[in-house]
């Protein structure tokens, strides 16, 4: 694995190294000692899967409070995504700034994100598979979210109108809900 930091700290872009032959291909997408030789302490404790039937079904942007905040490693195993995290830690020098990456079965790049960042994704081929390693449970009374088309984030969505659930349509812009 190839783990590569983006301008926000803790918010990784994992490539996986593939061993491939006539027969397809093997690869370790989660090994503790390598994430620890990165100096990532990561216990999953959930794993999830996100079926998405519709191309610009957009999910977030999510987050659990403290003292239930979670890491989520993100991997697309069919279709592709669009991947964004936004730095919500307030006492961060990229407070508010957002990364976003492409994962697709094809690159099979995963992302992950530490507590204190939302995360969300739009998909970007109808039928979209998704599965999340979790280091922690889900508790719906902590969980949060900021609202995916804050002005502030100006996040750059590639696909216009996206589908979207009530919640999803409904969480507040940043200035009003951080960690």
């Amino acid at each position: 694995m190839k783990f590569k930091e983006t301008k926000i700290k803790g918010l990784y872009v994992i490539e996986l190294d593939l061993i491939s032959d006539k027969r397809g291909f093997f690869a370790r997408n989660f090994c503790r000692d390598e994430f620890l030789k990165e100096g990532i302490n990561f216990n999953i404790v959930q794993s999830n899967i996100s079926f998405n039937k519709t191309k610009g079904t957009l999910r977030g942007m999510h987050f659990q409070n403290e003292p239930k905040a979670e890491d989520k490693i993100i991997q697309c195993l069919r279709g592709a995504i669009y991947d964004v995290a936004v730095d919500l830690r307030k006492d961060s020098p990229t407070y508010g700034q957002w990364v976003g990456e492409e994962l697709t079965e094809e690159n099979k790049h995963m992302f992950l994100a530490p507590k204190g960042l939302a995360h969300g994704f739009q998909t970007l081929a109808d039928n979209t598979l998704l599965q999340y390693f979790i280091s922690e449970f889900y508790y719906p009374e902590y969980a949060s979210g900021v609202s995916w088309d804050d002005p502030l984030l100006k996040i750059s969505w590639p696909i216009k109108n996206p589908i979207l659930s009530e919640k999803d349509k409904n969480w507040p812009p940043i200035r009003k809900n951080t960690i």
